[in-house]
Parts: structure tokens; C-alpha cells; sequence
């Protein structure tokens, strides 16, 4: 097995460490790249480098940095970095905080999975929530650290592919708890009132900044979701594709042709 490990952290950060260590479990060192952004870039999504060159940095066997994004990252590897020999499978992770519910639009960490299933690889995105039980954790990852290997097999085990549409890739989310009671195959979920919002700022010389925020991010949900799981202390396992059609309401437009 061949494996390309990426996320939206940045090359130093520790759950790429943690993701490393996991996937030497699935297989020899040798067959393992770790391809990341050069800075952190989380929040941005599917973003590709399109409108200007990537500086593509090899520090040492089998790692390299990039100047772009996740997604750059997982095309460099396919298409560069391992392209006589192309990888059988693309982790991303592990994330520090959740890609739950509305998270997942936003998130660099997903953003790399998918573009693994666009390239017809599979293809999995994990995230670590976090909470005041983390803080209290000898290591905020513990979560992913001690249940990555087993989810990632259970993954591996079901994956299944049919020639056509859109693939597969998946999306787990550790919860900030090291009391597991389980992995919950969910969809994903919606937290109520949590959008993106700005907190203004101004200098003493007049000049104003916007500051991008977020929502309470353990706002308890109802809904049978990947939210809701992690919060129970569930592991959260969603499968996802890029198609976002609406499908429940192409009829109501249909019936007014």
C-alpha cells in the first residue's frame, strides 16, 4: 500500500505527526509521503493554486512542503511527487478541531480528501474536536491516536467503488473525549446559529480590520448527525462525494417546465 498523508495545518504540525505514525501501522515506511502546505491554510477549502506556481520543497526522504494548499498537495503527489508509482490511499489529518457539520464546507482538511476521490483514490479526512476534556488529556490527539488505526481499517474493509460518478471519501471526526463508546456511521450535521461572523477592529490611526470568527462549536443538536455523535463521545464516520446537488428539489422546479 502506498500512502499520501497531507492536511491544512502546516508541515510542523503535530497531528501530521500523529497521521505519520498511524500510517506506519498500514504499511512500510518506504511507502509513505507526507506532502504538506508549507504554513497553516486551514479554512480554505477546495482551494487549488490555479493563477500562480507552487514552490515544492523536499526536506528530507519522502517529505516534502508546498507553498499552496491541501488540495495542491494531493494533485503534487499524484502527479509529481509519486507519479511512477501513485498512491493506493490519501489520509489527511489529523486536523486540531473538529470538521463536523457546517465545518466541513470550510475545511482544508476535507478539501484534500476530496480532491483524493476526485483523482479516484481513496481517500480519508480525520479531525480531532476539542473541548475542555482535551486540555485535561496528556495529548489532545489521544483520541486519534489510540482508535486512527483501528476507523482507518474499518474504512479500508467496506470500501467499495462502482466505475462512474462521483467516489467516495470519508470524513471522521475523534471526539474530545478519551471515553470512546463507539464509531457512529452518521451524516453530516447542522449546528444551529453557528455561522461565520467578523469581529471589527480599529487602529489608533483610524484603519479598520475584520477578523473572521466562528460559532460555539458544542452546541448540543437533536439530529442523528456527525455533530451529535462527537459530542456523546461517538467517533463520527461519514461517507461523503462531491456532487451537492439538491436532488430533493430538482421535482419542484421539473413540475414548472
Amino acid at each position: 500500500m502506498r500512502i499520501l498523508i497531507t492536511n491544512d495545518d502546516g508541515i510542523n504540525a503535530p497531528g501530521l505527526k500523529v497521521l505519520e505514525t498511524i500510517a506506519r501501522s498500514l504499511t512500510d515506511e518506504e511507502n509513505i509521503f507526507i506532502i504538506a502546505p508549507t504554513s497553516e491554510r486551514s479554512g480554505v477549502a477546495h482551494c487549488v493554486s490555479y493563477n500562480e506556481p507552487m514552490r515544492l520543497d523536499k526536506i528530507s526522504k519522502n517529505r516534502y512542503s508546498i507553498s499552496g494548499y491541501p488540495a495542491d498537495c494531493v494533485i503534487a503527489g499524484i502527479h509529481h511527487v509519486m507519479k511512477k508509482d501513485p498512491p493506493s490511499l490519501v489520509l489527511s489529518g489529523v486536523n486540531r478541531g473538529n470538521n463536523s457539520a457546517e465545518n466541513v464546507l470550510y475545511s482544508g482538511t476535507i478539501g484534500a480528501a476530496l480532491e483524493g476521490a476526485l483523482q479516484g483514490i481513496t481517500s480519508i479526512a480525520l479531525s480531532q474536536y476539542l473541548g475542555p476534556e482535551s486540555e485535561k488529556m496528556s495529548n489532545p490527539f489521544n483520541p486519534a491516536i489510540h482508535n486512527g488505526l483501528s476507523v482507518i481499517h474499518k474504512i479500508l474493509d467496506n470500501d467499495k467503488h462502482t466505475e462512474g460518478g462521483y467516489r467516495v471519501f470519508y470524513n471522521v471526526n475523534f471526539p474530545p473525549t478519551e471515553i470512546i463508546k463507539g464509531v457512529a456511521v452518521v451524516p453530516q450535521g447542522l449546528r444551529p446559529n453557528t455561522s461565520f461572523g467578523v469581529s471589527p477592529f480599529k487602529t489608533h490611526s483610524g484603519k479598520e480590520f475584520l477578523f473572521i470568527k466562528g460559532g460555539n462549536q458544542h452546541i448540543k443538536v437533536s439530529q442523528n448527525s456527525d455533530v451529535a455523535a462527537n459530542l456523546s463521545g461517538y467517533i463520527s464516520l461519514t461517507p461523503m462525494r462531491a456532487d451537492l446537488t439538491a436532488i430533493d428539489r430538482m421535482a419542484d422546479f421539473e413540475e414548472n417546465q
